[in-house]
C-alpha cells in the first residue's frame, strides 16, 4: 500500500501523527508526549481502494456466496490492514481473524443469506499514515428453503428470580459446530446487566440462566439473530419472535424437612415461618432447588397418577386447595388440613409440602411463577435438572457452562447431574 510521500513539512507532520498513534497503542499514556503537535487522531485517512481486494464477486458489485468466507487482502507489501469491521443491515457483526502481519483478514463466522453488509477496512502505509476503504455488498438468496426457527419461553410477563429462559428449536441440532452457530445467535440482555450461559438440554431445547439468580425487578430480553445464517447444508436460520420478561421481588422459600419448617424470604429478609409436613419414608420429598411452575386454586390429587394402586393402603383421592406446583410429576406446596396435627412435628405426606389452609392461602398469594422453593435435609433424592420442572439451579456453575456449545467442557451425563447438589441458598 505504498503511497507517494508528501514534501517535507506536510509529510513530516503526518509521520509525527502516525508515530503518536503507534505510541498510544504500545504505551498507552505516551500520548501526552505528542500533544503539542495536535490531536493524533486528526489525520485524514487516504483512500485505500486500490491497495486492498475483496474475495469473489464482492468487489465487482455482484452478490456474494453466503456459504463462503469473506476475505480482504492487502495488495501492497509496503502496507498492512489494521482493522476490519463487517456488519449487516440489522446490526449483526461478522467475526473475523486478521493475520499477524496485516496482509489478510477473513471471516470466521457465517454470513447470512439475503443480507446487505457494510465492510470498513482500515489500513496503514509504510510511513504509518492511515487509509480507509468502505464497501457494501449483498449475499445471495439461500438455495435451501428449510428454516430453523426458535421459540423463546416462558412467555411475556413477570416472574420470580429463578425463572430460566428457554429456547425451543424447530428442528434438532446435534453437531457441536452447528450448535455453536445456533447458540452464538441467541442474544440475551438484562437490566441490571448479569452474565449467564445457555445449556443444551437436548437436541432441540436450550435453557439460559445466570450464575446466581436474576436480580429483582430486572428486565430481560432474548432474541435470535439466526435468520439467514447457514446451520448446515440443508438448514438455515429463520425468523423468530423476541421475548421480554421481568422479574419481581426476590422471593425464596426454604423448607427444612428435618425441622418440619418452611421459611420465606423476600428481598433477603425473612417474612414468615410456617410449620409443615413433608414426604414420609418411601415417599420422600426431593431435595434441592425447584421453581414455581404454576398455581392452582383447586386441584384433584389422586394416588393413581403417581403409581399408587387404587384401594391400597397408601391410595388417596383428594380435592386440594391453594396448590403451588413445583414439579410436573405432582409435587406441590398446598393446604393439608388433614395433617395439621403433624405439621411442625412429623413427615407424613406422599412427597408434597403440606401446611394449614390459612398458611397455604398466604403462600399461594405471596409467590409467583419463577420463585424459588428449596428443600433441604430430606432423605429424598435431588431434584432432576431437567424434565420434571426447572431443576436448573441444582447444577453448579462449571457444570452448567459445560453444557454450552461455546465452551470446551464436556456435558455431564444425566447420572452425573443427578448426583449434584444445589449450591445456591
Amino acid at each position: 500500500m505504498r503511497r507517494t510521500k508528501s514534501p517535507r513539512g506536510a509529510g513530516a507532520g503526518r509521520s509525527r501523527v502516525a508515530g503518536c498513534t503507534l505510541l498510544v497503542i504500545a504505551l498507552g499514556a505516551g500520548v501526552a508526549g505528542c500533544s503539542s503537535d495536535g490531536d493524533p487522531l486528526s489525520a485524514e485517512p487516504y483512500d485505500a481502494a486500490d491497495q486492498i481486494s475483496f474475495s469473489g464477486s464482492v468487489e465487482a458489485g455482484g452478490e456474494a456466496d453466503p456459504d463462503k468466507p469473506l476475505e480482504v487482502v492487502a495488495e501492497d507489501s509496503d502496507g498492512r490492514i489494521t482493522d476490519v469491521t463487517a456488519v449487516d443491515a440489522s446490526g449483526r457483526h461478522v467475526a473475523g481473524e486478521l493475520a499477524a502481519d496485516g496482509s489478510r483478514w477473513h471471516s470466521t463466522s457465517p454470513l447470512a443469506a439475503g443480507a446487505r453488509y457494510t465492510v470498513r477496512v482500515s489500513t496503514e502505509d509504510e510511513d504509518g499514515a492511515p487509509g480507509r476503504k468502505v464497501l457494501t455488498f449483498t449475499t445471495a438468496k439461500p438455495a435451501t428453503t428449510r428454516r430453523l426457527t426458535v421459540t423463546f419461553g416462558p412467555g411475556a410477563g413477570t416472574y420470580g428470580v429463578g425463572q430460566p429462559l428457554t429456547a425451543e428449536l424447530s428442528a434438532p441440532v446435534k453437531d457441536p459446530a452447528q450448535r455453536a452457530v445456533v447458540e452464538r445467535s441467541l442474544k440475551v440482555e438484562s437490566t441490571p446487566a448479569v452474565s449467564g450461559a445457555w445449556h443444551w438440554v437436548d437436541d432441540k431445547k436450550l435453557h439460559y440462566r445466570p450464575q446466581d439468580y436474576w436480580p429483582a425487578h430486572a428486565t430481560i430480553g432474548v432474541r435470535s439473530t439466526l435468520e439467514g445464517v447457514k446451520v448446515n447444508d440443508r438448514l438455515r436460520g429463520g425468523g423468530s419472535e423476541p421475548l421480554t420478561i421481568r422479574t419481581g421481588d426476590r422471593v425464596i422459600a426454604v423448607t427444612d424437612a428435618a425441622a418440619h419448617r418452611l421459611t420465606v424470604y423476600k428481598n433477603d429478609e425473612e417474612i414468615k415461618q410456617i410449620p409443615v409436613t413433608t414426604g414420609k419414608p418411601g415417599f420422600e420429598t426431593r431435595n434441592g432447588v425447584k421453581v414455581v411452575l404454576a398455581k392452582e386454586r383447586f386441584v384433584r390429587m389422586r394416588s393413581t397418577t403417581v403409581g399408587i394402586a387404587e384401594g391400597s393402603a397408601e391410595s388417596y383421592d383428594l380435592d386440594v386447595e391453594f396448590a403451588t406446583r413445583v414439579t410436573w410429576s405432582g409435587e406441590y406446596v398446598h393446604a393439608a388440613p388433614w395433617s395439621v396435627g403433624s405439621q411442625g412435628y412429623d413427615n407424613v405426606s406422599h412427597g408434597c409440602v403440606g401446611m394449614s389452609t390459612d398458611n397455604a392461602e398466604w403462600f399461594f398469594d405471596t409467590v409467583r411463577e419463577g420463585d424459588i422453593v428449596k428443600v433441604e435435609n430430606s432423605t429424598g433424592e435431588t431434584m432432576e435438572p431437567f424434565g420434571n420442572g426447572y431443576g436448573d439451579w441444582n447444577l453448579d456453575w462449571p457444570t452448567w457452562q459445560a453444557g454450552s456449545a461455546l465452551t470446551t467442557g464436556k456435558t455431564p451425563s444425566q447420572a452425573e447431574q443427578a448426583r449434584l447438589r444445589p449450591q445456591i441458598v
